[in-house]
């Protein structure tokens, strides 16, 4: 009974002592965060005393205040100076100017469509038949009919030339015969046309009949669309009138088959849509492997182009107050140049003013530099 009061009083005071390291310990680390509080206010409170110094030295002495600040190591880019253009960026789609509408030249049933649409056929090719059989019956009996005309006008012909019977028999047997032989020919252009077919290279665009459906003489039966002569048609903002002019050069990017091409403009709109204030422009597509009428394109169309420009990194220009400016670097001196812009065109702009291309810009690290400050270039 002893031993085990005694194991219980030990374990007990052991429990009690290891609380109190532990309460011990949770106090100094509380004790420590508040020192490193203490400690920052104070470090702060030294950093607003120093700058405030450090302000009313460099106001006295020019060479502190030069010598203030520590290098901001930056690196450099020169000003490009040369040619400069700009595009105006427009959707286009590729059109044909050989775009017809199909149509049937003989009443009867569509028999046969051999095409589908979007189908790339060639000049020639067959695109759907009509039903031929009461031409072809008609065909039969216009034959039938010329072979006894024929026959009659031999015989009127031998007789004639015998000085036997009348001339008027003669002319009626030769006027029979002609007028078959003309309709047997009319016929059989009929029974021809009862094949539609391709008139030039091109495409399917829309089939507007279906097979068993009755054609008259001039119903439509397809759209068909010539792949020469094809040209792309876009629609240009209104304030682009005056500056774009026939002639001048285009690039033409095709999303579809990642290929890019140089023309021009053939021709320019003159109405304005008033539904979104625009107005035509059309370019010329010289031929081109893989492009097809409705393709969407994108055309940049140059409406700006100078020989000489001095040109900069668009990011480069910063503003204030005062206007937009560049930092130029000098002796191991940043310095602020203000400069006037010209156009700006797929991350560059152009300098009109301020800069004459020999200056050296701060690329990385201009936005840690001020006017007047110390930089090192990396090398």
């Amino acid at each position: 009974m002893f031993m085990k009061n005694t194991f219980k009083f030990l374990t007990l005071s052991l429990a009690l002592g290891m609380f109190s390291c532990s309460q011990q310990e949770k106090d100094d680390l509380s004790s420590k965060k508040n020192q490193l509080e203490e400690f920052k206010s104070e470090s702060a409170a030294l950093k607003v005393k120093i700058e405030e110094l450090e302000e009313e030295i460099s106001t006295l002495d020019p060479e502190f205040r030069k010598n203030r600040r520590k290098s901001v190591l930056v690196t450099t880019v020169k000003p490009k100076v040369g040619k400069f253009e700009h595009y105006v960026e427009v959707t286009g789609s590729v059109l044909s100017k050989k775009n017809v509408n199909i149509s049937s030249e003989v009443s009867g049933r569509v028999e046969e469509i051999v095409t589908r649409e979007g189908m790339s056929v060639r000049k020639g090719q067959v695109i759907a038949i009509i039903d031929a059989e009461s031409i072809e019956r008609n065909l039969d009996e216009i034959k039938t009919q010329l072979e006894l005309a024929r026959t009659i006008f031999e015989k009127q012909e031998r007789l004639w030339n015998q000085k036997i019977g009348t001339e008027i028999q003669y002319l009626e047997a030769k006027n029979r015969k002609e007028t078959l032989e003309k309709n047997l020919a009319s016929i059989e252009l009929q029974k021809d046309r009862t094949t539609i077919t391709a008139p030039f290279n091109g495409t399917v665009e829309e089939l507007t009949v279906r097979v068993g459906e009755l054609v008259q003489p001039g119903s439509p039966v397809v759209n068909f669309v010539g792949e020469d002569d094809l040209f792309i048609e876009g629609d240009i903002s209104e304030r682009f009138v005056g500056i774009l002019n026939k002639g001048d050069s285009v690039s033409i990017h095709f999303p579809s088959i990642d290929k890019t091409i140089k023309t021009r403009v053939t021709a320019i709109g003159k109405i304005i849509n008033p539904d979104n204030r625009t107005f035509k422009v059309e370019v010329f597509l010289p031929r081109v492997e893989n492009v097809k009428p409705n393709m969407i394109s994108v055309l940049n169309i140059q409406d700006y182009s100078v020989d000489e420009a001095v040109v900069v990194p668009t990011y480069l220009i910063l503003k204030d107050n005062q206007g937009s400016y560049v930092f130029v670097v000098d002796n191991g001196v940043a310095h602020k140049k203000y400069v006037e812009r010209g156009m700006t065109y797929e991350g560059h702009t152009e300098i009109t003013k301020g800069l004459d291309g020999s200056e050296t810009l701060i690329d990385k690290g201009f936005r840690e530099v001020g006017d007047n400050f110390n930089v090192k270039i990396s090398s």
